[in-house]
Parts: C-alpha cells; structure tokens; sequence
C-alpha cells in the first residue's frame, strides 16, 4: 500500500503538527551538523507555502535522561561536579535548533518554551497566521518512549490537539513506536508523509520487494550479529553480497581460514555458515576480501601491513581489504542495476585503512554515473561518503541508521505504517 503524502492536500488554512527528525549533534548549545534540519526543509517549505494557519515542529534531541547518566557517572569518576541543568541546556534543549531553524527559512520560528509539550494549544492558535513554532524536546516526557500505549496515548493526544493535519517527515525515528512518531496517528484526524519520508521510503522499500536487477548489496561494519536479518533478506533479491569490514572475519573464519587477531564474534560462526549456504543455494554471490590490509595493533598511528592472502599471520589483524579486493568489487558492482551500501570494508575513520572503502564509495559513484540506483543507508556508510565528499554522487543518502537498517530487513516501520493511504 503507497504512502499518503502531503503533495496535493488541501493544507490551506490548516494548522499542521509535523514530526521531524533535528536530532543534530550539539556543542554547548550550538549545532554542529545540520543535515537533518536541510533534509527537513524541502517539506517545511511546501507546508509554508500552502497558506497553512500554523506549522508545529516537534522533535527528540538525543536522550535527556540516560544522556545525562552517563555524563553525571563520567564526571563522579574523573572528580569532576556535575551541572545538569547546564548538560541539558547545552544538549538537549530545542531552543537553540529553532533559532538555527529560524537562520535556515529566513523566517522566524517560535519556541514553545522550557516547559514542555503539554499545554501548548492556546500559545499555538494565539500566534499570528503562518506561524512556525518549535516544541520542546519530545523526550523530556516519559510517554514519549513508554512501553505502554495508554502512557504513549496520553502525550500522543495532546499533540494531536495541535493540528488538524499530522505530518511525518522523521524518517530517522521511524522505526520507533513512539507517542509522536506513530501513536500521535490514532488521534489526528489526518496523516501523511513529508517529502523526506517519501523520498527514503521510495528508494529503500524496492529493495526489498521488487528491485531492479541485478542487485549488488555491500554490507560491512564491525559485527554479524546486528546484520544477520539484513543479510537474510537481502539474499532473496540480490545477485551478489559483498561482506566487508570486520564481520568479514567471522566469514573466513568460519570458511577455515586464519584471521589473526581480527574481530571474529565466534558465536555466529555457524550463523555465518547458515548464510554461506542460503547464499549458494539462492545462487548469490558471496564476495570476501581476497586481500587486505593487517596490523598489528588497532591504532590510527599503526603501520600498515599488506597481506596478499585472504590468511593473516597471528600477530596481524585485518584493517582494511587490499587492491585485489577493490578489483573483485570493481567486477561485481559494474554488473548491478541496483547498489545498497550499509557499512564500510575497512576501519575508514584511520586514514591508513581507509583506502578501500574509498575505492567502494568511488565505485559506488561510477555507477549512478552510468544510470544505476544506489542507495547508501547506515551511519557509518553516510559519514564514509561524506568524508571523501561523494554524496552527492549517489542517487540517495539515507538520514536514518537503525531505520533504513530495519527497512532492508523488510520489516514495517511504526512511523511509516501510519502514513499508508
């Protein structure tokens, strides 16, 4: 079923309550990446530009309350004081993002105020018309993330009392259960996608359930066991899976080669297998390192050792893949139609061992080139392409880690359900 989306609504007039996603990264009360909030504004203009009576703008900002746990037991064992109220306000107020917002639009944006969610209507409707309001940081209510659906329904109501429309535009949250990404749905009297959400869902989704063929997925990062479904549902579509980065290991290992000091989680190992022979009897292609890049410790300052072998001695571990490797993707992925990229083949953020999945993020660039779809998804993939300034070489970067992670899985999203015409 095709989601609702905001295009061609009657918005005029309306008040409209819109979940976004500005969990930005905060310093001292200052943003420091506004991805999100740019992701966001393609919608937020729309809306504007509809003649609306009222735009309310709701987002969490990371986790208050077990943020501030760990910030507090942090500064106990360094003997340090602990200022709550001042981690708070520099972290996780919304404040400061809607003044940044306010910079963005060329429009101001009202901050609902310190005091919460609760209570807002009549300081919504008392704005003048066309107004842009901020709330506060969703998850300074415990309902926002309850487990029980009559605390969630409570805070979910309130918020629905705010529009007459309710609008998702937080693809990064929607495969959270929460009163303001998907129980908010039961109490307003409409909902619909953002062009955010719409776009995220249009790219992910035929992946899953009908892409266009062949279909190449790299799948990289530390560990099998957060990847094992993705890996699962990706099988019944794709032509070839490349698996990289430190999962990698467990796959030689459990195919009996020498993997060193390398990250191996010796619990999945026979997991691994399982997905070796699904692979050869789906008659997908699985594609190793044939090659790589050890050390001898995990440190930034390591020298580099080129191992021409898919075994590496016991004192070496495996860093990053090596250039046969790079040729072996260079084959498959001139092949695909379709390229998904969820996590990178080698430790990237240490410039030593970041030469392979640069060579991916190149390759996967090539192919949009020549007119393939590639979708990068998971935060590691999308810091990756940053890094080496080629996003806006792929047909689509996902904003959301666990979300587009949780779609490729081919489970159905709480945030997007809501949304299904």
């Amino acid at each position: 079923m095709a989601i609702k989306t905001i295009k061609n609504m009657d918005l005029q007039g309306k008040r409209i309550i819109m979940r976004v996603d500005f969990n930005v990264p905060m310093k001292d009360g200052v943003v420091q990446d506004d991805t999100r909030i740019t992701a966001a504004l393609p919608s937020i203009n729309y809306i504007l530009g509809e003649g609306v009576k009222s735009l309310t703008l709701m987002s969490h900002l990371g986790d208050p309350s077990k943020d501030a746990k760990k910030a507090r037991e942090k500064a106990e064992k360094d003997g340090k004081t602990f200022d709550e109220a001042a981690y708070i306000k520099g972290k996780h107020r919304m404040a400061p993002v809607a003044v940044y917002l306010e910079k963005k639009l060329g429009r101001p944006v009202i901050f609902a105020g310190e005091d919460g969610c609760y209570g807002k209507k009549a300081f919504i409707e008392g704005q003048p018309e066309g107004s842009v309001i901020m709330l506060e940081n969703t998850r300074f209510h415990k309902e926002e993330t309850s487990k029980e659906a009559v605390d969630r329904d409570k805070l979910a109501r309130e918020l629905a009392g705010y529009g007459d429309v309710f609008v998702n535009d937080a693809f990064g949250t929607a495969h959270r259960d929460h009163a303001s990404t998907a129980s908010i749905a039961k109490f307003a009297p409409v909902s619909a996608a953002g062009f955010l959400m719409e776009k995220e869902v249009g790219y992910l989704e035929p992946i899953v359930t009908n892409p266009q063929k062949p279909l190449a997925a790299i799948i990289g990062g530390a560990k099998v066991s957060s990847k094992i479904a993705v890996l699962e549902s990706l099988l019944k579509n794709a032509a070839s899976l490349v698996i990289g980065g430190g999962m990698a290991y467990t796959f030689l290992k459990a195919q009996g080669h020498r993997v060193g000091k390398s990250l191996v989680e010796e619990d999945q190992l026979d997991t691994a297998k399982k997905i070796l022979q699904a692979a050869k009897t789906a008659g997908t292609e699985i594609v190793l390192p044939v090659d790589q890049v050890g050390a001898e410790t995990f440190d930034s300052a390591a020298k580099p050792v080129p191992v021409d072998s898919q075994d590496l001695d016991d004192n070496l571990m495996g860093l990053d893949v090596g250039p046969r490797t790079v040729a072996t993707y260079r084959e498959v992925l001139a092949k695909a139609k379709t390229i998904v990229w969820n996590g990178p083949v080698g430790v990237f953020e240490f410039d030593a061992f970041a030469k392979g999945t640069e060579e991916v993020a190149k390759l996967v660039a090539e192919a949009t080139g020549r007119g393939a779809i590639t979708v990068v998804g998971g935060g590691d993939s999308v810091a990756a392409v940053n890094k080496f300034n080629l996003a806006s070489k792929m047909s689509h970067v996902s904003t959301g880690g666990g979300a587009s992670l949780e779609l490729l899985e081919g489970k159905k999203l709480p945030g997007i359900e809501v949304c299904r015409a």
